[in-house]
């Protein structure tokens, strides 16, 4: 592996050279990237994680979310590993690639992806966003718990918020809540979630 990160991967190239190792990786323009989740950015994921779970199994939808999932844009040299992707039971087994490599290739196959901002955020916002939105995947949200990105993605005064991105006519259009306020998705349209509820799973609890 080490030979192989002098030079530009495919994603191909990528999978048959993953590193032997505990951790996680993503590929980025050609470049082998680690994926180093925080503490707090675990316990946002959790805890989004158990929300969602709660919807498929209240509402009986045919939707599952796996532990771990690539997501190959059209890119040959890109392959992301979104912090939690909702599937599509009634579609997945039409990706080519799912059954032997955990991997989608196609926005049909999953419902919902979900980016949990970090130091890389960069991606999350300029690089993963137009990628699932030309893959055709319908719904995309960044949680910027942190208030992280840009002020020209998350306004200015910059504070936490969650950016819903819904795909229209083959093109996302976003909305963004913060505070109290319900995200609104048209996948989970019954769930309740903001970021304040996000914020509080944060604080410890009393002993």
């Amino acid at each position: 592996m080490v030979q192989a990160l002098e030079r530009s991967l495919t994603f191909d190239e990528f999978l048959a050279s993953y590193p032997d190792d505990e951790n996680l990786y993503e590929l980025m323009n050609g470049a082998v990237v680690p994926v180093k989740p925080t503490g707090p950015h675990g316990r946002v994921s959790a805890f989004v994680l158990r929300k969602l779970i709660v919807e498929v199994e209240k509402e009986d939808l045919p939707f599952f979310i796996p532990q771990t999932c690539y997501v190959k844009p059209q890119s040959d040299k890109a392959g992301y590993l979104p912090d939690l992707v909702v599937l599509d039971e009634r579609t997945i087994d039409e990706d080519p690639r799912w059954q032997k490599e955990s991997t989608i290739s196609k926005g049909t196959s999953a419902q919902l992806v979900i980016e949990i901002t970090s130091s890389n955020w960069r991606d999350d916002y300029e690089r993963k966003l137009p990628d699932y939105e030309e893959m055709g995947i319908a719904e995309y949200w960044i949680i910027d718990y942190l208030a992280l990105g840009a002020s020209r993605h998350i306004g200015s005064p910059k504070q936490p918020l969650i950016t819903v991105y819904q795909l229209l006519d083959g093109e996302y259009q976003f909305m963004q809540f913060r505070g109290t306020e319900p995200v609104r998705s048209q996948v989970f349209p019954n769930l309740s979630l903001s970021v304040d509820d996000i914020l509080a799973a944060l604080q410890p609890r009393p002993k």
